[in-house]
């Protein structure tokens, strides 16, 4: 399978996510993923999980706030960010994404003690790890996201995106982004969420995602996403399900996933109002005051 790297130059513009970055490889042919890790002044260790078709820097806004209170760890997904990219749609699936984050997350970081916070596909992957390994991990915060299993009903905004994923012939990443945030981005902001994506064939991750996820129970990942199921819903550690008030692509997901986890419904019944499905995006700076408030308390 072909694997391209986008040229570092692409990120030179890319404003408010300044931190150094660290690529190592997560699979048998060798694919790198890029991380940042930054320090912090306090002892938690905080691992921020995008989706697509995003990257770290979606995370640029909580960073300095979470760092504060501990290490800060932001990879991108293969395909995505920085990470490098195959440019064979076919060259993706649910088990490679999976793979790759337990290698760099527990062989190459060997992490433990995390608190976790996810959306979108970092929620999917993110929470599915999670429950496949839970001496990994302190707490979770669960953002806009889910565990579909092959048995959950996916929203018709989600449909609609995902048809329009697979049919358009060039994929608009910047309006993806754009339609799914509140806020009016500049053309700076714009431009870095596009700027991982240098040609159409780069884009390969960002147009099979959405079919990666298990629609069916035989689907691959499934199994995997089934058996995450059942030990979240004994996980016994502190958990905060934190939603926008108007993402239509996943709001269907709350309520299950907030009653799936058991220790959710010990934390604020909160809504993060205002925000649209790249709640980081709108709310950035006040999502990082909730979850500080979340580690202050649990």
């Amino acid at each position: 399978m072909t694997l391209t790297t986008t040229p570092e130059e692409r990120f030179e513009d890319v404003p408010d996510y300044e931190y150094p970055h660290e690529k190592v490889p997560v699979t048998d042919d060798g694919a790198e993923m890029a991380y940042v890790d930054v320090e912090g002044d306090g002892d938690e260790t905080f691992l921020l999980m995008h989706g697509e078709p995003t990257w770290g820097f979606l995370y640029r806004k909580m960073i300095p706030t979470l760092s504060e209170h501990g290490r800060v760890i932001v990879p991108d997904m293969l395909g995505l960010g920085r990470s490098d990219k195959y440019t064979d749609p076919d060259a993706y699936s649910f088990d490679l994404h999976y793979d790759a984050f337990e290698t760099l997350l527990f062989e190459e970081l060997d992490l433990s003690d995390v608190t976790l916070v996810c959306q979108d596909w970092g929620g999917i992957l993110g929470l599915a790890l999670a429950g496949h390994n839970p001496e990994r991990f302190a707490r979770l915060v669960a953002m806009n996201t889910g565990v579909p299993d092959g048995t959950q009903e996916m929203s018709d905004a989600w449909h609609q995106f995902a048809d329009f994923v697979e049919n358009v012939e060039e994929l608009p990443i910047g309006m993806l982004i754009q339609n799914a945030t509140a806020e009016e981005l500049s053309e700076e902001v714009i431009a870095a969420y596009e700027a991982p994506f240098p040609t159409e064939e780069s884009k390969a991750c960002a147009r099979v995602l959405p079919f990666l996820i298990p629609h069916s129970p035989d689907d691959e990942g499934a199994d995997t996403m089934q058996a995450a199921k059942q030990r979240l819903s004994e996980w016994e550690k502190p958990a905060f399900v934190l939603f926008s008030d108007s993402d239509p692509i996943t709001r269907n997901a709350r309520d299950p996933l907030r009653e799936l986890i058991p220790t959710a419904s010990e934390q604020p019944d909160t809504w993060i109002e205002g925000a649209m499905h790249f709640l980081q995006e709108d709310k950035g700076e006040e999502i990082a005051d909730e979850i500080a408030a979340f580690v202050e308390r649990s």
